[in-house]
């Protein structure tokens, strides 16, 4: 068993950067000529934009799995993975009959999204570059979170067409496994998942450590995550979002505006479903996974509020400059540059305030977070969490650097933005301890964790 797995893993090519959407069009079209009869392709849908959606359909095993990369489009490690399981599973016939699965492979989600940020795919890998050609989608457009749901007293109806071609695949193979394939940006490995499997745990925790990897042992992702075990926390949902606004004494309808996830969608046709996101990023620091106390005399809610605080800051410099420049722009045109920026900034500036006035409620009441921080939680609030500011701050840098050459009036507003987008870049890239991950070995870290997911169903199900 395991040297299958591990020959696999192990021939993982050494990429030295990422695919664009018509470079994975192609080796689709490649691998289909050469292995027709293992292997066909169904079109199942179009984007926003009408680019063809297409899924790869290898296997005939009696259980189903949907494997699609880049849910959202700034994400792309899962495009490689699945560009070379797609390849290993159709070359390789010991590797795919050791598998009882039919495999639904969507290489690419969000086609739109992800020709958006190839202005970084080939490098170089700096903080500085991802953050410039950086996109991504508002929340309510965004694939993952726009499944349809109902909930209490939310509901959200209104997919958009590539959800809605996931949604077409889920409802007729019903999979047994999904694995939507995220990817972080700054920080450490960890991992999402929709039951307790306490046997993958040491393989999500030490498979990423045999390659150098740190775990990410800060702050979770979002403070109503439940962990399960160091850095696997159970998958997250609509539902517990609306409880956690509802905790917190604020009308979740008024805070929410997008839909549901994979998971929340494909129960209903296959309760024993099992999800995986396994997050691996770009850039990491040793410190996101030292767990001693920080040096400073320093809360975990002192740091929170720290950084919600940093979060608020940004949030009304660039609620400053959009309410003068919103009303500029006439280029409503989705399916053009501008057009979705300004869709995506938009949504920030409707969406976050509400968000942090919650985040703010709950770190001023929860009593775990009396406690001294950890070096590693000091550093999630204090450094990330300006790695994505930049990020925000980069659309509207990048947004207005395309329409100041063809507005009068906007470069005052330009200048601004980069005088601050730039400090904060500075303040990252002069912290020297980041590192730039060998894209390899996300890819690897990605791929063991499906893979020993996807046996570890097969096993339970015989």
């Amino acid at each position: 068993m395991k040297d299958v797995l591990r020959e696999v893993l192990d021939k993982v090519p050494n990429y030295n950067s990422f695919k664009t959407f018509r470079e994975l069009e192609d080796s689709t079209d490649l691998l289909v000529r050469e292995y027709k009869d293992v292997v066909r392709v169904e079109s199942i849908g179009r984007s926003r934009c009408g680019e063809e959606i297409r899924a790869l359909i290898i296997g005939n095993g009696r259980l189903k799995a949907l494997w699609f990369g880049a849910p959202h489009p700034n994400e792309p490690v899962g495009t490689l993975v699945l560009d070379y399981l797609s390849e290993k599973l159709v070359s390789d016939d010991e590797f795919r009959r050791f598998f009882d699965y039919t495999w639904i492979i969507v290489k690419v989600a969000d086609i739109d999204g992800l020709k958006m940020n190839e202005g970084w795919f080939k490098g170089p890998f700096t903080i500085t570059h991802y953050s410039m050609n950086y996109y991504r989608p508002a929340g309510n457009v965004q694939i993952e979170w726009s499944f349809p749901i109902r909930y209490k007293r939310y509901s959200f109806e209104n997919p958009v067409p590539e959800t809605r071609a996931l949604m077409n695949i889920i409802e007729r193979y019903r999979p047994d496994m999904i694995y939507s394939l995220h990817n972080a940006g700054f920080g450490g490995v960890y991992y999402y998942i929709s039951e307790e499997a306490p046997l993958l745990y040491p393989i999500f925790q030490l498979y990423p450590k045999s390659l150098g990897l740190p775990l990410s042992l800060g702050e979770p992702e979002v403070p109503w995550a439940v962990e399960l075990s160091q850095a696997v926390y159970k998958m997250v949902s609509l539902k517990d979002y609306y409880d956690f606004i509802e905790r917190q004494g604020m009308d979740p309808l008024q805070v929410i505006r997008h839909g549901g996830s994979s998971f929340d969608y494909a129960q209903q046709y296959n309760q024993d479903i099992v999800e995986l996101v396994t997050e691996v990023p770009y850039y990491y620091d040793p410190r996101i996974e030292d767990v001693r106390d920080a040096e400073e005399n320093i809360s975990r809610r002192e740091a929170i509020l720290e950084a919600l605080e940093w979060q608020s800051k940004i949030y009304d410099f660039i609620r400053e400059v959009w309410r003068d420049v919103k009303k500029i722009f006439s280029n409503r045109d989705v399916c053009s540059e501008s057009g979705r920026l300004i869709e995506s900034i938009d949504y920030f500036v409707e969406t976050v305030p509400k968000s942090i006035e919650a985040e703010k409620r709950w770190a001023n009441t929860d009593p775990s977070l009396s406690r001294r921080a950890k070096i590693s939680e000091v550093f999630d609030n204090r450094y990330v969490t300006r790695f994505y500011t930049a990020l925000s701050l980069g659309m509207l840098r990048r947004l207005l650097n395309i329409e100041a050459e063809k507005i009068s009036g906007l470069k005052p507003y330009l200048e601004k933005v980069e005088d601050v987008h730039q400090k904060i870049l500075s303040y990252l890239e002069s912290n020297r301890d980041y590192k730039v991950i060998e894209i390899r070995r996300l890819v690897q870290t990605q791929l063991a964790a499906g893979l020993y997911t996807a046996l570890y169903i097969q096993t339970r199900r015989r």
